[in-house]
């Protein structure tokens, strides 16, 4: 791209990857004690260009570089899904946005993206051009990866239309501001959490009643009662996966982070065991879960204008979402009952 320009930084990480040569970007970062914004920032005039953060304008780009692979993580779990960047749509405050095709459907919380890249790796596959958005801690939202059927005339349009004037590796990065502290059981109307959770109507006002309530997340799950969730064993989330392909049935798998949430509907089917990691490896979808990270399993029953909505839900011990299940459906349609009796057909924990 430009004469290659070594910094401090840059030079560590290749000493690192000749010593790890299967390092992946994220685990180098953490090793040099630095974000992974901040390693891919070092790779400027090598093989990276900083791009614009128009966001309104650069997500629907996207679609024109054809076929690709969109990644979103949490540090547990990696869902990646083939597909094309179709009805892309950015609220006009800036704050939100959604991809809502059929392969690539993606929540955007748009305020926390900070910067993005464009680089093009050369690897022992060949080269792998991507865009990598990061948010302001330097922690990677959303990466968007060409494949073999993707449109690399494309690929350099777009980096030339939004190569940000200045090329500069210093990120302006701000801490992770302090989570909110979890208030005592006691401190909870837990007669009201439940009758507002009675009341739900549709499953997305579900964060509107936490924060009404002012509850976490997996302390709600604990204070709703048996009707509406129920403790697992994590052991049981890759048998359910395994049920699930077996009987062929639609499912939707949603894996996030703080800035991006990315949706997989349909069916799983392969599914193998990589030392402790869990997989999905089909040909368009690929989830890779760090199965001795999931501390706690729960199922969890949202009741709706379509009739209740089964989910099972899996935590970090900090009490991070990692994953969520549902059965595929479109809003307006009832549950499916496959999935439904495959979501209850296990204990709950006593």
């Amino acid at each position: 791209m430009n004469t290659p320009t070594h910094s401090l930084l840059y030079d560590r990480w290749q000493a690192l990857r000749a010593e790890q040569s299967g390092l992946r970007a994220r685990d180098a970062a953490a090793h040099l004690g630095v974000s992974e914004g901040e390693l891919t920032a070092s790779r400027l005039a090598i093989d990276t260009v900083r791009l614009r953060p128009e966001w309104a304008a650069l997500l629907p780009a996207l679609g024109e570089l054809g076929y690709v692979m969109a990644l979103t993580r949490n540090e547990q779990c990696v869902h990646e899904r083939k597909g094309y960047y179709r009805d892309v749509s950015v609220m006009a405050n800036g704050q939100m946005g959604l991809v809502v095709s059929a392969d690539i459907d993606l929540r955007l919380f748009l305020a926390g993206w900070s910067s993005v890249f464009a680089v093009a790796e050369e690897t022992a596959r060949g080269m792998q051009r991507s865009i990598q958005v990061f948010d302001q801690q330097g922690t990677a939202v959303h990466k968007v990866f060409l494949t073999a059927d993707s449109h690399v005339d494309a690929w350099t349009s777009l980096m030339e239309r939004f190569r940000a004037p200045e090329q500069r590796a210093e990120l302006d990065l701000s801490p992770l501001p302090a989570p909110e502290p979890v208030r005592a059981d006691e401190a909870i109307d837990v007669a009201g959490l439940r009758e507002g959770w009675a009341s739900l109507k549709d499953t997305h006002h579900f964060f509107a009643l936490l924060k009404k309530h002012a509850v976490a997340r997996t302390q709600a799950l604990r204070l709703a009662g048996e009707e509406w969730a129920q403790a697992l064993a994590p052991s049981e989330l890759p048998a359910l996966l395994e049920a699930v392909a077996a009987q062929a049935v639609p499912i939707m798998v949603f894996v996030g982070n703080r800035h991006c949430i990315q949706i997989h509907s349909g069916p799983v089917q392969n599914l193998k065991w990589m030392d402790t990691w869990f997989n999905v490896l089909d040909a368009e979808f690929n989830l890779h879960l760090k199965m001795p990270s999931v501390k706690h399993l729960w199922r969890v029953r949202k009741p709706s204008a379509d009739g209740t909505i089964t989910s099972w839900e899996a935590y970090d011990d900090a009490g991070e979402l990692v994953l969520q299940l549902f059965g595929a459906r479109k809003p307006g349609i009832p549950e499916r009952e496959d999935w439904r009796l495959l979501a209850e057909a296990v204990p709950a924990l006593r």
